[in-house]
């Protein structure tokens, strides 16, 4: 007995589109991938490739890198032998097997078919490993199967335009032992569900599958839309554009949690709705939030459509959660509110670079600071915008990334297009020098975002400002017929000057994005009504003693960096020894903390490798300070230093001129904050 079921997963039409080449329409192609996951128990799917050459010894080539993550992470090393056959027309001898031939690697991610001819149907099998928790990847197991097809679907080379379908087959074992109506498929693409259930006398359904069925406009479409199939709670909600119409929204939730979605469904829906209102509508048509709840992981990928996360589940929403969100859920609605800008600021506009970009071949920009350290500069500013968080967290979540600046002392050695163009070899390859050699282009671009947005506000009289430049640049996105577009540094100061003089615009771009200028952060904040409070002692004494970060082991204290010109750093300790004694005494992080502000020098025994070695640890002989800035009211100590933020409230009992000019500046945060009230 045979048996067939027919559910459509989703009923809004996503974004992809179906224009193609005239010319090329001429040519039928047939592209189809099956991807089977019978042995989700060895974390392996099998996939099978069938396509029609349109030319002698095809090439096919797999992703290098996924576009959001500016790594090359090398995808083909989780790809076994690939084989092939070549399918002949129907001859007399049709039970004749066709030859199984073995494909030629020609580099690092391509195979080369060489027996095969232009016009030929070829069936391509090869399996792919899949155990990366990451949402960059792919990770498949008896609980989830989840994958992006940049690690999964071989492209055919000069065949990249045509459309393919995805058949998606999940056995029947997979759905043992979970509640059959929570499996459910999570993906940006309308899916097709089909249950086939093949019975025969004696046997326990052992062939039946559950079939779901894509189609995508073409391979860089399909790279586009993860996919997770697991046990999911899943809730939707509605977002209205500034044209009244209804933007469906799907949220999935995977993994143990407990998460209260009501509340999450609630503050979910107020962050979207406020960045539709802002920029008026949106370049999908849907939207899917996917979510994978685990221990401690932490991370998230936008993608035209749709966003991949995952996140520690203790972030999630409480079942009691507080009116007020808790921190731990605060950082869980950041990183949504970052992946949904992305939609918009990266998918739709994005560097030119990443317009017709080839996946095997590292891509540079030096504007990775507008993208990401935009959207990390907005997508906290949004949760107060949106009413989720009040304005003094919000405060709260803007001092970390100022925290994290100070801390940093690599930011006066690199600037952060420098940063940006070099995430390649840097940025996702961190090690005991980072911190001392640069900057984060996410960490230091939302402080950049921060001191150009106050900057556009006060020189046009709170008119304009950052999120008038990004919608500018959405505006012209919407007029080009591909509705995105690709942007250069030229392009940055074209838009931007029709906010501030463009002159102003290139002093601001060499001092602070092109050169290592210190911010004026604290000035700025100042000026628009934010009260700073420095606390040198507490980071400098406690976080870093001698300026070196280390962390207590029963071997001794291991030293995880040391900062330039710090006394660990002049006594010749250095990153991954392991103190076992100071003056004699068994190293551990309390005596550590009390020997902070030593008057007399420190004999200091560690470890380096397996080799004893004796250093001598010299007291500080001169403390460098900076004079009081009476602007910010700090004493500037050599950083690191910790800043808390908070907004000054008026006193309209002021009288004088001078007390007068002190409330403008102190009301200034309500022009700055309140940006959806303009």
């Amino acid at each position: 007995m045979t048996a067939f079921t027919n559910t459509t997963t989703k009923q809004l039409t996503s974004n992809v589109s179906t224009n193609h080449d005239a010319t090329k329409a001429k040519t039928i192609v047939d592209i189809s991938y099956q991807f089977d996951f019978a042995r989700f128990f060895e974390h392996l799917v099998d996939v099978s490739l069938s396509f029609t050459a349109v030319s002698d010894a095809p090439q096919l080539w797999l992703p290098a890198w996924i576009p959001g993550s500016y790594l090359m992470r090398e995808f083909a090393r989780n790809i076994t032998a690939v084989h092939y056959q070549i399918v002949e027309a129907q001859t007399a001898d049709s039970n004749k097997q066709p030859e199984t031939y073995r494909a030629q690697k020609i580099d690092k991610n391509t195979w080369q078919l060489p027996t095969v001819q232009a016009g030929q149907t070829v069936i391509v099998e090869y399996e792919v490993y899949c155990y990366d928790l990451s949402v960059r990847t792919a990770y498949v197991d008896q609980q989830r199967l989840y994958g992006n097809f940049t690690s999964l679907a071989l492209a055919i080379e000069g065949q990249e335009q045509a459309p393919a379908q995805v058949s998606l087959i999940v056995p029947e074992t997979f759905f043992v032992d979970k509640e059959s109506s929570r499996v459910l498929l999570a993906c940006g693409l309308d899916a097709t569900h089909l249950h086939f259930d093949q019975q025969q006398k004696g046997s326990q359904q052992a062939n039946s599958q559950h079939i779901y069925k894509l189609q995508a406009a073409n391979y860089h479409e399909l790279i586009d839309y993860p996919f997770e199939i697991a046990e999911q709670e899943k809730f939707d909600f509605i977002i209205h554009d500034n044209e009244h119409q209804t933007l469906h929204h799907s949220f999935y939730l995977s993994g143990k949690q407990n998460a209260n979605l009501g509340r999450l469904q609630q503050d979910i829906t107020q962050i979207c709705q406020t960045y539709v209102d802002w920029l008026g509508d949106a370049p999908f048509d849907d939207y899917t939030f996917m979510t994978f709840a685990s221990g401690q992981d932490y991370g998230g990928l936008e993608h035209i459509n749709s966003t991949s996360l995952i996140t520690p589940r203790n972030d999630l929403p409480s079942t009691n959660e507080p009116k007020l969100p808790s921190t731990d859920y605060q950082r869980f609605l950041g990183l949504c509110s970052h992946e949904y800008f992305h939609s918009w600021w990266v998918k739709t506009v994005r560097p030119d670079v990443m317009i017709d970009v080839d996946l095997r071949r590292e891509a540079f920009t030096p504007l990775l600071w507008v993208f990401e350290g935009f959207t990390s500069y907005i997508d906290d500013f949004m949760l107060q915008a949106s009413g989720v968080i009040d304005k003094a967290n919000y405060l709260r979540l803007l001092a970390e990334q100022i925290n994290r600046y100070y801390q940093t002392p690599g930011r006066g050695n690199q600037s952060v297009a420098e940063s940006s163009f070099d995430a390649w070899i840097k940025l996702y390859r961190t090690d005991e020098n980072t911190g001392n050699a640069g900057i984060s282009y996410y960490n230091k671009g939302a402080l950049v975002a921060l001191c150009l947005d106050l900057i556009l506000l006060k020189n046009s009289d709170g008119r304009y400002r950052l999120f008038d430049v990004v919608k500018a640049f959405y505006t012209q996105a919407k007029q080009n017929d591909s509705k995105r577009i690709g942007i250069s540094s030229a392009d940055m100061g074209s838009v931007i000057e029709q906010f501030m003089p463009l002159a102003e615009w290139e002093d601001f771009e060499r001092r602070y994005v092109n050169g290592v200028e210190e911010l004026p952060i604290e000035a700025l904040l100042v000026a628009n009504g934010v009260k700073i409070q420095a606390n040198t002692k507490e980071t400098a004494d406690k976080h870093v003693p001698w300026g070196m970060r280390c962390n207590e082991t029963p071997a001794g204290l291991k030293v995880n960096r040391v900062m330039r010109d710090s006394i660990a750093a002049k006594a010749g300790i250095s990153a991954h020894d392991v103190i076992i004694a100071i003056d004699g005494i068994k190293a551990d992080t309390k005596q550590l903390t009390a020997l902070v502000n030593i008057a007399h020098p420190v004999e200091c025994y560690l470890f380096r490798r397996d080799e004893l070695m004796c250093v001598q640890v010299q007291p500080e002989t001169t403390t460098k300070v900076k004079p009081r800035d009476e602007t910010t009211g700090m004493t500037g100590a050599v950083p690191p230093h910790k800043v808390s933020l908070r907004l000054a409230k008026g006193d309209k009992t002021l009288e004088n001129d001078n007390d007068n000019e002190q409330l403008k500046g102190e009301a200034g945060w309500e022009t700055w904050l309140n940006v959806m009230k303009r």
